[in-house]
């Protein structure tokens, strides 16, 4: 099954609406579809449809919609992943990229004291993260927030259980055994980990340093293992 997506539907099924350019010269020149043709698409919160092609245009395929399902893929738990941006912008890129694939639901990227990052692009950011969605066949599109910094972040009354990696802390329980099922927020720091300031408030906030291991994980692996990890124990 191949998914498009499109921007969240105002009309009752059975309707019609457009594809944007990039999905309709995706779906019409790439993949060769026609008019007539049945196809799946997604608004990322949550909605499956299924239409057909009622017209094959490079710019702007018409398409309609015949059925819906809801919630379909819906998890029971929420995982929220605070990340500080890589310097090499690529490699948090391939983080969103394979986090989406995996199951993320939010991702923060922080600004942090010892970040060499403080700037990214979130309308490029976006495509990559509903590219993954789409190949990975998720309804639910992860929200992805301007970046903040940790300090503003961590005075934010979020729910669920939180955690922080951290490298220098002395034997800190590992995730995998800290977490419990639910919704979950885990922090991830810049190449240069997060400063002892940083690690003093987060503890103090109630934030609880956890071990992904005994090896030294570049950021984007550090995240990636969490987010692994989350999964792997909601299964």
């Amino acid at each position: 099954m191949q998914l498009y997506f499109i921007e969240p539907i105002a009309e009752a099924v059975p309707c019609q609406v457009n594809l944007g350019a990039e999905e309709s010269f995706h779906c019409v020149k790439v993949l060769r579809m026609r008019a007539g043709d049945l196809i799946h698409l997604t608004d990322g919160n949550g909605s499956l449809f299924e239409g057909r092609l009622l017209a094959a245009d490079t710019k702007a395929c018409v398409v309609t919609i015949e059925k819906e399902q809801r919630e379909v893929g819906k998890r029971p738990f929420r995982l929220h992943m605070a990340v500080a941006p890589t310097k090499n912008l690529a490699r948090f890129e391939w983080f969103l990229e394979k986090a989406t694939e995996i199951g993320v639901d939010e991702i923060t990227p922080l600004i942090c004291e010892h970040s060499e990052r403080v700037q990214i692009r979130v309308d490029r950011l976006q495509k990559i993260i509903i590219s993954a969605a789409k190949q990975s066949l998720k309804t639910y599109l992860p929200v992805l927030h301007e970046p903040v910094k940790f300090t503003d972040f961590v005075s934010r009354n979020n729910s669920g259980a939180r955690f922080v990696a951290y490298v220098e802390e002395h034997q800190p329980i590992h995730l995998k055994e800290a977490y419990q099922k639910g919704d979950c927020i885990v922090f991830i720091g810049p190449e240069g980990d997060f400063s002892r300031k940083e690690m003093e408030l987060a503890i103090k906030s109630g934030i609880m340093p956890v071990s992904l291991g005994p090896s030294r994980l570049r950021t984007e692996t550090a995240a990636m293992v969490a987010c692994h990890i989350i999964n792997i124990v909601n299964e």
